[in-house]
């Protein structure tokens, strides 16, 4: 339970002078405790959601991309910056998070839990010299956020073998999600609407929803005899479906057979479904064409919604990952010269041909060098190839001597 938790249940019983009585079906009652059923009656809860596809392509992608993007300590210098491996936080977020855990799987399993339960913690594990040493991951449920009555600064309660213990802000690293708030409990409607799709087209397939006909009778058939007539034509039913030949399906004694007709709603279940799948990239702020609705997208559009699922939805996160690495990895004194950024160059390739033709432009207007160009293209240093130069206009041929001029 909760800070905020506490505040509203005090809040609701410290009057006495107006009681109330809550049933456990009343959404106030619900309300109360800070949650709120769907009007589907659909229970959505973090890990329940994984089992629609397009919200675990959703979690998937944002934390497992953060989680493969190059996270590096950079020091500033007079020349710009400089990379900072011999600080210990280098290692702990470019190479290994601790020893059975690499850096990039500890963001995407904590960005997962930021998603899915709307937080992500780790607590910082340090030298006896106070430098950090190790991130370990605490799992959800397990961290109550306070907050400290004289500073207001979050205070972490973790719960631990031998009970509960506090924590202070610089030792737990905290990821949070918008407002706190995982995007499947802001986005439980819509969720829960997919997950009804998905149920009714699985009863529906499974002929579990619609039967695959209707054998009727206008005559009462009562008593054992009409029993008996019910299982013979059920049996007569079954061997002529199995039998999948062209010959018409006789009936006797009044029997009746009809075929139901689809109707408009189930015709438009594809449609609804569709729409559900932009529903739900509009709830994690992922482009369609990523959780594969390719209805829109063209060869143009995806490539200009690939930069905006950059700026857009991953930018948000990297800041947040950036700012909680920097408040429990970095001194006060070093946060003034010391920062966390992550590369993000690999997001920003497009084809071959606009690549290359982006890196010729950068060597021709002398705004990298050819082996900076190579460097990223992961090839080895050439001779020469650390001048800002423009290859068109200079050439490697030996001067041409000036004329000599003979005496008159």
């Amino acid at each position: 339970m909760n800070l905020s938790l506490v505040n509203r249940v005090k809040k609701a019983f410290s009057s006495f002078s107006e009681q109330k009585a809550y049933s456990l079906t009343d959404p106030t009652a619900f309300e109360l405790f800070g949650v709120r059923p769907t009007y589907s009656g659909v229970n959505v809860s973090g890990q329940s959601a994984l089992y629609v596809p397009a919200v675990l392509q959703a979690v998937r992608l944002i934390s497992e991309t953060i989680g493969s993007l190059p996270c590096k300590v950079y020091r500033e210098t007079k020349d710009g910056k400089e990379a900072a491996k011999d600080h210990t936080a280098y290692r702990i977020v470019h190479k290994r998070a601790n020893e059975w855990t690499g850096a990039g799987e500890l963001r995407t399993v904590l960005t997962a839990d930021a998603l899915i339960h709307g937080n992500g913690f780790a607590r910082v594990v340090r030298f006896e010299d106070g430098r950090p040493f190790e991130l370990h991951r605490l799992k959800p449920g397990t961290v109550t956020i306070l907050e400290d009555k004289l500073t207001s600064a979050p205070v972490y309660r973790v719960a631990e073998d031998a009970g509960t213990r506090d924590y202070p802000h610089t030792e737990i690293l905290h990821v949070p999600s918008f407002l706190g708030t995982s995007p499947i409990a802001f986005g439980k409607e819509g969720i829960g609407l997919a997950t009804i799709l998905e149920r009714h087209g699985a009863q529906f397939f499974g002929s579990g929803a619609r039967p695959t006909g209707i054998i009727s009778n206008d005559k009462p058939q009562g008593g054992e005899a009409g029993a008996q007539a019910v299982g013979n034509i059920r049996k007569s039913f079954r061997e002529w479906l199995k039998g999948g030949s062209a010959d018409p399906l006789i009936l006797d004694a009044g029997w009746k057979y009809d075929a139901p007709a689809m109707t408009s709603t189930d015709a438009q279940f594809i449609e609804n479904r569709t729409f559900q799948l932009s529903e739900i990239a509009r709830i994690f702020g992922v482009p369609p064409h990523l959780i594969f609705d390719l209805n829109r997208a063209t060869w143009g559009n995806a490539e200009t919604m690939g930069a905006s699922f950059l700026q857009l939805c991953l930018r948000p996160w990297l800041d947040r990952w950036q700012d909680a690495y920097a408040t429990v990895l970095l001194t006060e004194d070093e946060q003034d010269v010391a920062y966390f950024e992550f590369v993000v160059d690999d997001l920003l390739r497009a084809d071959a041909a606009a690549r290359t033709a982006n890196m010729s432009a950068l060597v021709t207007n002398r705004i990298m060098t050819p082996n900076e160009v190579r460097a990223i293209l992961n090839l080895p240093p050439l001779s020469g190839g650390d001048d800002l130069i423009n290859p068109h206009t200079t050439s490697n041929a030996a001067p041409i001597p000036a004329p000599v001029k003979e005496p008159a």
